[in-house]
């Protein structure tokens, strides 16, 4: 019965879009002035041009046309060789971010770390790793490392500890709270609370997300090989520099049926996990 008051007021402050009042108004027409003004600079900026498009367009069209029929080439051992690397890498990767994450999720929750400038300190640093893609992390690895799947690996882990902490905490924070006393009024202490209280209940929740990254990681582990951390990107990129495009197109529909094959895979044990 209280959706039509919200809704009445949320309509309220938006100005000038519901009738806001003149000043609403005004300040709506200024919005949209400025939203036309920085998308007419970005327009002419970046040189956009109907004749530049259609270039564009059929230079893609002719690039198409030289994938079909596709071919896994000469050295398609080498292709399978890649494919495997991205997999080990988005799978290490994923694995050594969900298990440093386990216990930073355990810090990062409110209803077992009650220090609020401790808590908050860690979800800064959180935020911190989270606002740097995992291609930053890559060619800084590959700087560290060397080329090769190392530094792929290293770069999918640091990119993702911080966002499975994230969620770590925040399943955490959503646990049932009558296991947790209950285990509390048969004498158990704090480690005894989290680990019959809250694990059992987060660990499906925790598993199905880092099966999720691992889907995803495989994806990410292809780009990530275009600058030198291995993998099949590697193979792309070197085909594409040399005009392969039949070999490119071999290669993209071998991802896309190993990307299909994971997800079909990790869809069944996330359903098997959370019950659903």
């Amino acid at each position: 019965m209280s959706a039509a008051p919200d809704v009445a007021a949320w309509r309220a402050r938006m100005p000038g879009a519901f009738g806001g009042g003149p000043r609403g108004r005004v300040l709506a027409g200024l919005g949209w002035l400025g939203f036309l003004l920085w998308l007419g600079w970005a327009l002419w900026h970046f040189d956009v041009s109907p004749q530049r498009l259609w270039n564009g367009l059929a230079g893609l069209a002719t690039i198409l046309r030289l994938m079909v029929p596709p071919s896994p080439g000469e050295l398609w051992v080498d292709i399978l060789q890649g494919l495997a690397e991205s997999v080990a890498m988005a799978f290490l990767g994923t694995f050594i971010a969900a298990v440093i994450a386990v216990p930073l999720g355990f810090l990062g929750a409110g209803n077992v770390v009650t220090n609020t400038l401790f808590r908050f300190s860690l979800r800064r640093v959180f935020d911190g790793f989270r606002g740097i893609d995992q291609l930053i992390w890559a060619l800084a690895f590959v700087r560290a490392v060397g080329l090769g799947p190392l530094a792929g690996v290293l770069a999918i882990a640091t990119a993702d500890v911080a966002v499975l902490a994230k969620l770590n905490a925040e399943a955490i924070e959503n646990a049932e709270r009558r296991q947790v006393e209950g285990i509390t009024a048969a004498g158990g202490g704090f480690l005894a609370r989290l680990r019959f209280g809250v694990l059992p209940q987060v660990l499906p929740v925790m598993l199905a997300q880092a099966l999720y990254f691992f889907e995803s990681n495989t994806r990410s582990a292809a780009i990530l090989g275009v600058v030198g951390a291995g993998g099949i990107g590697l193979q792309i990129s070197e085909r594409i520099r040399v005009r392969h495009w039949d070999e490119v197109a071999f290669i993209i529909l071998l991802m896309v049926a190993t990307v299909a094959a994971i997800d079909w895979l990790s869809a069944r044990l996330r359903r098997r996990l959370i019950g659903g």
